[in-house]
């Protein structure tokens, strides 16, 4: 067994270092498309000693989360330059959204989580293939306060969500940017990991403060989802708004697969 100093749990070396690996790969994941804890979330789920309290869960993948979409979204604003005007409303409604969700999470059963996440995965998956030109050309929509206004609205409810359940919210911000307000994948994106870091901060922030939060592993963790991220981001810069549309949909279908075992597998033991 390898002591992992992280509020005195122990992990085998094996399962820390996939963790890391994940991580790595749910950085990559959350830079290009956004939706990094769809990846990081069931393998915190899988490698973590059965019985570890839920908010300990949201709360380390948090902590390892922050790093990546801190990394990728530098690199966006610095490459991609977004629209701050539409920044702010969206990542200071996310906040509120986010904290408020993270004061709930302790509400929420461990079997609850795969269902919901499922779920949300469906229907994104469903909503972004059934309309094949969507986001490849960015055609924003509404002026004004109608844009600014349904900015903060997709802000509040998504960084509610993020504070609550967490997994898939990159990819929830980026679907709605590019659905309701008309940007193309690649701008959606740079706008999501702002608003996706600033959501992880609030969230993170009240975990730490209730002690839900596995420091060694998080930081462990971390430190690889930062360097995934980096490359991510690169990545999607340099290959525009179809590859990362590509890289959504194949993402959301291998992870509702996933899900939808994992749900079959448990009704069948």
């Amino acid at each position: 067994m390898n002591p992992l100093l992280a509020s005195g749990l122990d992990l085998p070396l094996l399962t820390l270092v996939l963790l890391v690996a994940v991580a790595f790969a749910a950085g990559w994941v959350d830079a290009v498309v956004g939706g990094g804890g769809l990846v990081q979330l069931p393998a915190l789920l899988i490698g973590l000693p059965p019985g570890t309290e839920p908010a300990a869960v949201l709360g380390t993948n948090k902590l390892s989360s922050v790093w990546g979409t801190a990394t990728s979204s530098i690199t966006y604003a610095r490459r991609v330059r977004p629209d701050w005007r539409t920044i702010l409303p969206l990542a200071v409604s996310a906040a509120l959204g986010s904290a408020g969700g993270a004061q709930l999470a302790k509400l929420l059963p461990a079997d609850a989580f795969t269902p919901i996440v499922l779920a949300a995965l469906i229907g994104v998956g469903l909503y972004t293939w059934r309309r094949p030109q969507l986001g490849l050309v960015s055609a924003v929509r509404h002026s004004g306060g109608a844009h600014y206004g349904r900015t903060a609205l997709i802000g509040v409810v998504i960084g509610a969500y993020d504070g609550f359940l967490g997994p898939g919210t990159g990819s929830f911000f980026v679907i709605a940017l590019v659905g309701v307000l008309g940007y193309g994948f690649l701008e959606a994106s740079a706008k999501a990991k702002i608003a996706n870091l600033v959501t992880n901060l609030a969230a993170l922030g009240v975990f730490a403060v209730h002690g839900t939060v596995l420091w060694g592993l998080g930081l462990s963790m971390g430190a690889a989802n930062l360097v995934g991220g980096y490359v991510g981001a690169r990545t999607a810069i340099a290959r525009g708004n179809s590859f990362v549309r590509r890289v959504f949909l194949a993402v959301v279908a291998a992870l509702a697969l996933k899900l939808a075992y994992d749900i079959v597998r448990g009704l069948l033991a």
